[in-house]
């Protein structure tokens, strides 16, 4: 069958590359200071306005290399061969969230909970410091996407986006809705490009013959529109590349569950241009809240290959135009040839609102804003009885203009 041999080349190459190598994107730096390359200093903050770190003692301003540049993420995908993980990605260990760093300006030693940030000022000389060493419980990426919109743009889109829909809003909603309870969030993503082949089989349906018949008889007798058609088994198969497949990779925001709270909303959101993505400097997450990553590669593996597949259809659509009554896609598989693995944190202003109307069982809703491209997406707590007064409404107005034509055959048959 088509691709069979293709499928089984990838297999070979995957098993004979099957060993994981592992890219460093530590950048050899010590937990403690991190300084400013002009003067040295260690008070240093990611400022939005000028899309940079700035030192707060001489106002030097710079941003981190970017991420694929520096550790060589930016290869042929093409040539991928077995699986590339950056030293991010590590599988999570539970139990690393109290950490203790040396100063290095006073020797002094500082407990750290990373569980709840990455920061924290020595007691004795005030200097901050950082945690950069990637250790191995999910809380350090090994590249971040900065922030390219400010708070105050944030609040205009998420105002807009909720004021758009206040007409069938619950109004607890309404009058609870505060625009400027928005908070900046590192979101950790796991991203991925894949060197794959893929193939896809099924049958589709071609029409031969369109005509009518009626059915049924007496009061009951109605029309109905039949079609003749050819069936054709059908099999695409495709050489694949894909360049940076994000996926979330926090228990928290996996859109696959939803029971408490309408998480599917940071897909609506994206892309991220996570090619921009700089290496990784902890100031870069200072006066933001950040979700540590506790999923591993194996956590989001079955997502990423049914978004290979998914990959697939969108490429064979072109090619199947002459199906006309449609296509069934029946078996479906990739063979990977190769992968390359980054953690990234990306940049979303959050605001959330707990439906308390639900009591005990309250689903929160958030709007999210993509903080690199301003898309907006998110869910507000509607009216129930709103929705169903206009629903009526609507079937009520449909009935009185049914009537009115009724009528209007009744007295044109006279």
């Amino acid at each position: 069958m088509l691709g069979d041999d293709k499928v089984a080349d990838a297999a070979k190459a995957a098993q004979k590359h099957s060993r994981n190598r592992i890219i460093d994107t530590s950048q050899g730096r010590e937990d403690g200071l991190n300084k400013c390359p002009k003067c040295g200093g260690s008070d240093i903050h990611y400022a939005v306005e000028t899309r940079s770190l700035v030192c707060g003692y001489c106002r030097h301003q710079w941003n981190e290399v970017v991420a694929e540049q520096a550790f060589g993420l930016d290869s042929s995908i093409a040539e991928l061969q077995g699986h590339h993980m950056a030293s991010g990605t590590a599988d999570v260990q539970e139990d690393l969230t109290v950490i203790t760093l040396k100063c290095q300006g006073c020797g002094a030693e500082v407990v750290l909970n990373v569980e709840q940030q990455l920061q924290q000022r020595c007691h004795w000389c005030r200097q901050t410091l950082s945690i950069n060493s990637q250790i191995p419980n999910g809380a350090i990426p090994d590249a971040v996407l900065p922030f390219l919109l400010t708070r105050d743009q944030a609040v205009e889109r998420i105002a807009e986006f909720a004021g758009a829909r206040k007409t069938f809003a619950h109004p607890r909603f309404k009058q609870e809705f505060v625009p400027d309870n928005v908070m900046g969030v590192y979101i950790p993503y796991l991203v991925v490009d894949g060197n794959m082949h893929a193939v896809i089989k099924g049958k589709g349906e071609v029409t031969t013959r369109q005509y009518t018949v009626t059915v049924g008889s007496g009061k009951n007798a109605r029309r109905e529109t039949r079609y003749d058609a050819d069936v054709y088994h059908i099999a695409r198969g495709f050489d694949l590349l894909v360049d940076d497949l994000a996926v979330e990779s926090a228990t928290r925001f996996d859109a696959h569950d939803n029971s408490a709270a309408t998480n599917n909303i940071l897909h609506a959101v994206q892309p991220y241009d996570t090619e921009n993505a700089v290496a990784y400097n902890s100031n870069y997450l200072k006066n933001f809240t950040s979700e540590r990553r506790d999923l591993d590669i194996r956590d989001v593996d079955d997502r990423v290959e049914e978004n290979f597949l998914s990959i697939a259809r969108a490429k064979a659509r072109p090619t199947i135009a002459k199906y006309d009554r449609g296509v069934q896609w029946q078996e479906e598989g990739v063979a990977v040839h190769g992968t390359r693995w980054v953690s990234v944190y990306v940049p979303v202003w959050l605001y959330s609102y707990a439906d308390s109307a639900k009591g005990d069982g309250s689903l929160v809703h958030y709007i999210a804003v993509n903080a690199r491209n301003g898309n907006t997406m998110g869910s507000v707590p509607v009216s129930h009885p709103k929705i169903f007064a206009l629903s009526a409404c609507l079937g009520g107005i449909a009935a009185a203009i049914g009537a009115a034509v009724g009528f209007g055959w009744f007295f044109a048959s006279l």
